[in-house]
């Protein structure tokens, strides 16, 4: 007789083996018998809730009347507004942190600034914001770079999560218990009964109710008519619910996707070994650092100090000249973050390599304080522009990416921690520069110098254009000495009061989603001080005084 048998494994089973170290439970990888890295558990998909369908409906709508029917900015800044609210109602997680409320305030000052005086810009800048603020509630912190594949991958989550929906909305019990939908159904139900004969034992009542049915359906079988959904807008529908359940419930929700060691291991950082590239880097330090130096000794007694003759070269100079030196210090911060890194950060002399590292940061700065100079001479010979200000932003943002890098070889930080300070560093300066009031500040700037006796900067009022932010602040021109700019400003303003009446005409009728407070602030200016310019009504007399205008200002072009 034979003792007990295994059971039989069926012939088509594959059997994994798993080996384990005898110290812990951690599972050791079959191939090199080292350790796993432990995954964290798989979160079952949470049930679905009332609120989530609720929220996810209210979503619908909104991106409906604001983007599928709606025609201007207003309508994204109610967007803006209230879509991280009900994402914030829908989403089943809500694990907030500081990274939550930064994105939001962010998100809130971006709405206001669309309704004050909006631009497409805000508009990409809203969009990228809300899978920020939709990467916070499933607590990721929102890198751009995370940010990017967390976008891309509302594609698989949102089929995933329409699949979901299909499967737990029978699932859904009713708002209100089973046993109270008689105490309102009954009540209703005699409320109807007994209202209708009451109606009926009253001719003049009945007829009155008739009238108001009849009216009643005419009123909702219009606006069914003028409102049903075309096919387009149901696609729209899909489209939003498809995007919405992406963010919502993310396929994926932890930090896999990029390594998040951020410092060298205690263990590896003594420097014991000889890097087959030290002498290499440490020849190009010596090189930059001499080059850099003898370069700022020129530029320090060619552009510092001192008036520029008639005829200067300012565009070369102040303007293509700053370019070329912004980009030689974006390429050194480049080759400053490519340096310190791997063997390098090991090798027995890095104390050489940092210290020439520090004094070319030094030459780096001092060149960064070069550009801005060159800046500052640019605008000191015409104005100010919105480009100069860009370039300001820009400069600024290259400079804190350089003091990143330093930070870098301070601490030991690798080139994702760098990476991803850099793309933070840019997506905030083009976040501040979409929500400065450029054209305030521009034509604000350039009119104090005018009036100060410096005509210079009325090229700049000349040659650009000026939008409802900026238009207001010419009016104390309207009592300048110079008789050409004084009239020039008279014929511009009459411009813009005619673009401001027909731009009021044609957003009254698109509706509310084009109101800007800017735009319509400007519009009771224009109105109450139109006497002013009441003179330039005429076209032909007011390109005269444009022309002229524009012919005097370009010679500071």
């Amino acid at each position: 007789m034979n003792g007990p048998q295994e059971p039989a494994q069926p012939d088509d089973a594959l059997v994994i083996e798993t080996f384990y170290d005898e110290s812990d439970a951690t599972p050791l990888d079959p191939a090199s018998g080292r350790k796993q890295s432990p995954q964290p558990p798989r979160e079952p998909p949470s049930p679905l809730r009332w609120a989530e369908l609720i929220g996810v409906f209210l979503l619908i709508v909104l991106c409906d009347l604001t983007i599928y029917h709606g025609h201007g900015f207003a309508g994204y800044a109610a967007l803006f507004f209230v879509a991280p609210i009900l994402l914030w109602v829908s989403s089943n997680r809500r694990r907030g942190g500081p990274a939550f409320w930064i994105v939001s305030f962010m998100v809130l000052a971006l709405a206001a600034k669309m309704l004050w005086c909006g631009s497409n810009a805000l508009v990409a800048v809203g969009f990228t914001l809300i899978v920020a603020f939709a990467m916070t509630l499933v607590g990721r912190c929102p890198y751009v770079l995370e940010m990017l594949f967390f976008a891309l991958q509302t594609a698989q989550a949102g089929f995933y999560g329409i699949i979901r929906f299909g499967r737990q909305i029978n699932r859904l019990g009713p708002i209100i218990p089973r046993a109270g939908w008689v105490s309102i159904v009954l009540p209703l139900l005699a409320f109807l009964v007994f209202g209708w004969i009451f109606v009926l034992a009253n001719p003049d009542l009945n007829v009155w109710f008739g009238q108001g049915m009849t009216q009643l359906f005419n009123s909702v079988q219009a606006w069914v008519e003028h409102y049903s959904p075309d096919p387009l807008e149901i696609g729209f529908w899909g489209a939003v619910l498809w995007i919405v359940l992406g963010l919502l419930r993310p396929v994926m929700v932890d930090s896999q996707v990029f390594s998040t060691t951020s410092e060298i291991p205690a263990d590896e950082t003594p420097a014991t070994i000889e890097a087959y590239l030290y002498p290499a880097l440490l020849n190009t330090l010596v090189t930059v650092v001499v080059l850099f130096g003898a370069y700022l000794v020129f530029e320090f007694k060619s552009m510092w100090f001192h008036e520029f003759p008639p005829g200067f070269h300012y565009s070369g100079y102040a303007h293509e000249g700053a370019a070329w030196l912004t980009a030689a210090l974006a390429l050194a911060t480049i080759m400053l973050s490519l340096v310190f890194r791997g063997d390098i950060l090991r090798e027995r002399r890095v104390g050489t390599l940092r210290r020439l590292a520090w004094l070319w940061s030094i030459e780096n700065m001092l060149l960064a304080a070069s550009v801005y100079n060159r800046l500052f001479i640019y605008i000191g010979f015409n104005g100010m522009s919105r480009m100069r200000i860009v370039g300001l932003f820009g400069m600024t943002a290259v400079v804190v990416g350089f003091l990143l890098v330093i930070w870098k070889i301070a601490r030991n930080r690798n080139l994702l921690w760098l990476a991803r300070r850099h793309l933070w560093t840019l997506a905030i300066a083009l976040y501040l520069l979409a929500l400065t009031p450029l054209d305030t500040l521009v034509v604000g700037y350039n009119v104090r110098r005018i009036l100060d006796g410096d005509p210079a900067p009325s090229v700049q009022i000349s040659v650009h254009p000026i939008n409802a932010e900026g238009i207001l602040q010419l009016q104390p021109l309207l009592d300048s000495d110079n008789e050409i700019i004084r009239e020039g400003v008279r014929a511009l303003l009459a411009v813009h009061h005619s673009e401001a009446e027909s731009t009021a005409t044609h957003r009254w009728a698109l509706g509310w989603t084009t109101y800007q407070i800017a735009d319509e602030i400007a519009l009771k200016e224009f109105r109450q001080n139109q006497e002013a310019w009441q003179q330039y009504a005429d076209p032909k007399v007011r390109q005269a005084a444009l022309d002229r205008f524009h012919k005097y200002a370009y010679q500071w072009f």
